[in-house]
């Protein structure tokens, strides 16, 4: 066999892939836990929420599925650092795919009236968090037969909007954090891509906005939204894709949003 055929082979079909999903207690990371489970991945579901977690691995299981929940707070050096030691003892220090999709907005404030708090809080889970979890497991992605790192960023990455300057000062340092990513790994065979949701109907707006249902709900009221499954369902294709193939940004938005 060529050294072109064999790089083009598809990806490996055994039940040993190891994918590590953050901010999987609910919405997109839910959803990509359950796609990737039911495509023979063994799952790590990795949030601050344990309860929710181990409810999200035993539906997996119910399903047939493998997953396996570990706390994790993305802007925790000590919570990363023991996340990272039980994922090596758990694959035998090896990870295929790391999703990193825990995140979030805090606020809609103008400029002039928001909180230098609930900055500080999403540049930390948003840009930090994405760092430091991809360099605590870079070393079992990189023995891994074809390695991906999927960030989960947003359409407030790549366009600006009024109120939003704290989350998409976050979304863009994250996107081109994952630009450079790409670049930099690019040489240990690790494939970098970005997915950039539009307005998807989860928890994220009732989190934004602190628990007030009801400004949660306007977000969403008599519009078009997209679903979690739907971004799932994207990165499970950017996650099967051929190990020659470099998918390197997807967006998707609702049509009334374009």
């Amino acid at each position: 066999m060529s050294t072109n055929a064999a790089a083009t082979e598809p990806y490996p079909s055994s039940d040993s892939r190891v994918a590590v999903v953050t901010g999987a207690s609910a919405g997109i990371g839910e959803a990509t836990a359950k796609l990737l489970a039911a495509d023979g991945w063994h799952v790590v579901v990795a949030a601050r929420r344990m309860e929710r977690l181990e409810q999200v691995a035993q539906e997996i299981a119910q399903e047939g599925g493998k997953a396996t929940p570990l706390a994790l707070d993305v802007t925790d050096g000590a919570s990363i650092n023991s996340f990272t030691a039980a994922v090596a003892e758990l694959t035998g220090s090896k990870v295929d795919l790391l999703v990193n999709n825990a995140g979030g907005a805090r606020g809609l404030d103008l400029v002039l009236e928001a909180d230098p708090e609930d900055w500080r809080w999403m540049f930390e889970a948003n840009v930090m968090g994405t760092l430091e979890v991809t360099r605590a497991l870079f070393d079992q992605l990189q023995v891994a037969e074809a390695p991906q790192v999927i960030n989960v960023v947003s359409v407030a990455g790549r366009g600006a909007y009024r109120g939003g300057a704290g989350y998409n000062a976050a979304k863009f340092g994250q996107t081109a954090l994952t630009d450079v990513m790409r670049m930099e790994f690019a040489e240990s065979g690790v494939r970098v891509c970005q997915v950039d949701p539009g307005r998807v109907a989860t928890d994220f707006s009732l989190n934004r906005f602190k628990g007030d249902a009801e400004r949660a709900a306007e977000v969403y009221a008599d519009k078009l939204s997209l679903q979690a499954e739907d971004i799932g369902e994207t990165i499970r294709w950017v996650a099967g894709r051929p190990r020659h193939m470099d998918v390197e940004s997807i967006m998707i938005r609702p049509l009334d949003q374009v």
